[in-house]
């Protein structure tokens, strides 16, 4: 759903029934149904302090810190505009936990983000791998959805740099890249835990995958029952609606 934006080059549009109002680019990169999974898959607690890594608009932070209340909620982002957005929206949302940060992921220092101090990281990294196809014209687009700067071995990189020991750490991803993903995350010593397929169809391949590793974790994981998003065309399965909804 659309609302109104306080300039042309912007839109103000609702999720979960309406709950949580979000700030995003009238062109350019707008967040997807992948984000919103992550934000559903990625549980906080009350205690908990959580950083998304490539936060764009930032609808994975501002969901966690609307349904799980954590007390803290760092977003980074490198793109000035949308790091922006992600503060506008926080105050849309009286989210007073969520903090913006303009800063490139891959900096070994940022400041006010500690190393080895979240308790949940949670990203969203591009699909596509470096020199992968035709470049999206749009630069906006060809940072967040192309490995255009930020490549999957920094994202992981960067969550087992910030997450805690016994930390979690939270991505989706294409699943044609699941294996890539998986060995990153093992050689970062972030052992996934729950793995859940995502599948456009009951009979279609996974398109996406959501995975949740501890740092410093035991060799076990949870392959939980795969998602399926939609019954027909442009109908969705129970399921996956009320994962979209407010409840």
């Amino acid at each position: 759903m659309t609302a109104n934006a306080s300039n042309e080059n912007e839109t103000r549009d609702t999720i979960l029934d309406g709950r949580i109002a979000l700030i995003q680019p009238r062109h350019g990169y707008r967040f997807s149904v992948e984000a919103i999974l992550l934000g559903r898959f990625a549980r906080a607690s009350t205690r908990e302090r959580v950083l998304e890594l490539g936060a764009g608009c930032g609808v994975v932070s501002i969901m966690i810190a609307a349904l799980y209340r954590p007390r803290q909620v760092v977003a980074i982002e490198i793109q000035p505009p949308l790091a922006a957005m992600i503060a506008r929206s926080a105050a849309i949302n009286g989210l007073e936990s969520v903090n913006a940060v303009c800063a490139d992921l891959r900096s070994k220092r940022i400041a006010g983000v500690e190393s080895a101090s979240f308790d949940l990281v949670v990203a969203n990294p591009p699909y596509r791998a470096a020199a992968a196809g035709r470049e999206n014209p749009d630069h906006g687009r060809r940072l967040a959805r192309g490995e255009s700067t930020a490549v999957l071995g920094d994202f992981v990189a960067a969550a087992r740099r910030y997450a805690r020991r016994g930390g979690r750490v939270a991505f989706v991803f294409t699943a044609r890249r699941s294996a890539e993903l998986i060995s990153a995350m093992r050689s970062n010593q972030l052992e996934p835990k729950r793995i859940r397929f995502v599948h456009p169809r009951i009979a279609a391949p996974a398109s996406v995958m959501l995975v949740e590793a501890r740092a410093g974790g035991g060799i076990e994981v949870t392959i939980e029952p795969p998602l399926i998003l939609y019954e027909r065309p442009g109908i969705y399965t129970s399921e996956a609606r009320a994962i979209l909804s407010s409840a």
